[in-house]
């Protein structure tokens, strides 16, 4: 089931975020933005001088960020659908590990591409990549969980 629109995931559902990597609302931020498209999830970022970690080469770090923030949205999107919700649960990260194949070039666009590999009615397992001048530069499986009313995040997409 697809909930395909011309907004992002998160300036749809979260447009007062302010995570670091995916929130609308910190402009010091990544900005991400997600769109699903069939049972997977795209999105292009440009990177600027700043995020390298040595000339012409993204930090790993911001490499984590981009990739674990667009598999959460993927699976908060896919949480929703999977349960006839009219918005995504709050999701967060249980864990994820993400493999740098390759130097990620810092002067091109980054392509991310995620897609859910198993899943419960509040917990979803993600696959993700980031690519550049098509070859893979990282990779992710995480496992991403919709979170109770008592958890601090809760609230944090409203």
């Amino acid at each position: 089931m697809s909930q395909e629109n011309s907004l992002a995931l998160q300036d749809q559902y979260a447009p007062k975020s302010i995570c670091f990597g995916c929130g609308p609302a910190n402009s010091q931020g990544l900005q991400i933005k997600s769109y699903p498209k069939g049972n997977e999830v795209f999105a292009e970022f440009t990177p600027k001088k700043y995020h390298e970690a040595f000339p012409g080469m993204i930090n790993g770090g911001i490499i984590g960020a981009l990739l674990d923030c667009h598999a959460n949205w993927t699976a908060a999107w896919h949480l929703m659908n999977k349960n006839k919700l009219t918005s995504p649960p709050c999701t967060v990260t249980a864990d994820f590990h993400v493999k740098l194949k390759r130097p990620t070039p810092s002067q091109t666009k980054l392509f991310l591409r995620s897609w859910v590999v198993e899943s419960t009615s509040d917990k979803a397992i993600i696959e993700a990549e980031l690519s550049a001048n098509e070859k893979v530069c990282a990779t992710l499986r995480g496992t991403f969980v919709a979170v109770k009313e008592n958890h601090p995040a809760y609230h944090r997409w409203e």
